[in-house]
């Protein structure tokens, strides 16, 4: 988690980098003249505070987007080193290669193995190119695949966490069957014997999002969003420009408010005010108690009882009438 001197902001918290820049300015005028100002930093730092409560109680559908996308917010990696121990990685896809925007493996939480698969999108310009910026190829899907069967296998739990703007939609990954790795993810995902939890950590775009995003529960992260295409794609097909990005956030109801009243998703996991990436490890802290008691709920049913209960679940799903 980065410390104030090496924060991004985005447009709507430049009140709250204005605070920070003050604290950095106090802080090495302490250290400069020897001098306490212990107290006019503790003050500011409260500031800090009800202005993240302030912003986060007003965002609009856009400014969580954004948030959703912030350079400073947790991935999966950070998520899985903090909420859980003894984390194994397992690679590669057993038919081509391994695919460095999915990541998965075994890992113990809170005492207990469960196979835990997400989406890996980089901390930094060099990671985020080897990491194609959290976009799956047909290899990514199927090795997450090979490790959800794998849970099958040992009767473990499946947590996946989603955050991707798409599958990667390059020619390459047509030519290797995109779409019929992500369909066969959710073709499998109904029928997984062992209880599965899928939450959206940041980005839920599409297919890329589906073909780790079906479960017993699926739940959202505060600040994000899930939708079949993004607010500036759907922005420059229907006004054939960028410009009308947040009219289209808007009209998408994209943010998990809208999605748990759509019946969607089942749950929105509270965040640090302002966002995931002002706290790291309260944002671990937070998914983990979720997750905790719905992991027993769905241990507590037989495989027959959840997969039937999956599919009644997803085929319920939508809206439309009958003329």
């Amino acid at each position: 988690m980065p410390d104030l001197e090496n924060r991004q902001y985005l447009e709507f918290e430049k009140p709250i980098k204005d605070l920070g820049d003050q604290i950095i300015q106090l802080k090495a005028a302490a250290a400069k003249n020897k001098i306490d100002l212990d107290e006019p930093i503790r003050h500011l730092d409260e500031k800090i505070l009800e202005k993240r409560k302030e912003i986060t109680e007003s965002l609009t559908n856009w400014q969580k987007v954004q948030l959703s996308r912030h350079p400073d917010r947790p991935y999966t990696l950070a998520y899985i080193k903090r909420m859980c121990t003894n984390f194994t990685e397992l690679h590669g896809d057993r038919n081509f290669k391994d695919d460095k925007a999915i990541v998965g493996g075994f890992a113990s939480l809170n005492g207990e193995t469960v196979m835990l698969i997400g989406h890996q999108k980089g901390i930094n310009t060099k990671m985020r190119q080897l990491r194609n910026f959290g976009m799956a190829n047909p290899e990514g899907y199927r090795k997450a695949l090979r490790l959800m069967k794998l849970a099958e296998k040992f009767n473990k739990p499946i947590i996946t966490l989603v955050d991707t703007p798409g599958a990667f939609p390059g020619i390459e990954a047509e030519e290797r069957g995109q779409g019929e790795a992500i369909a066969r993810n959710i073709f499998e995902m109904l029928r997984m014997k062992v209880p599965v939890i899928c939450v959206v950590i940041g980005e839920g775009a599409s297919g890329g999002a589906l073909g780790i995003g079906v479960g017993d529960r699926v739940l959202m992260m505060e600040n994000t969003w899930y939708t079949v295409i993004s607010p500036e794609s759907c922005s420059s097909i229907l006004w054939r420009s960028w410009d009308m990005k947040e009219k289209a956030a808007d009209e998408l109801k994209l943010t998990a408010d809208h999605m748990i009243k759509f019946g969607l998703v089942d749950g929105i996991v509270p965040e640090p005010l302002g966002g995931t990436h002002w706290d790291y490890d309260e944002a671990a802290e937070k998914l983990k108690a979720y997750i905790l008691p719905i992991l027993q709920e769905l241990k507590q049913l037989s495989p027959e009882e959840r997969i039937e209960q999956r599919v009644a679940k997803f085929s319920k799903m939508g809206f439309w009438e009958e003329a």
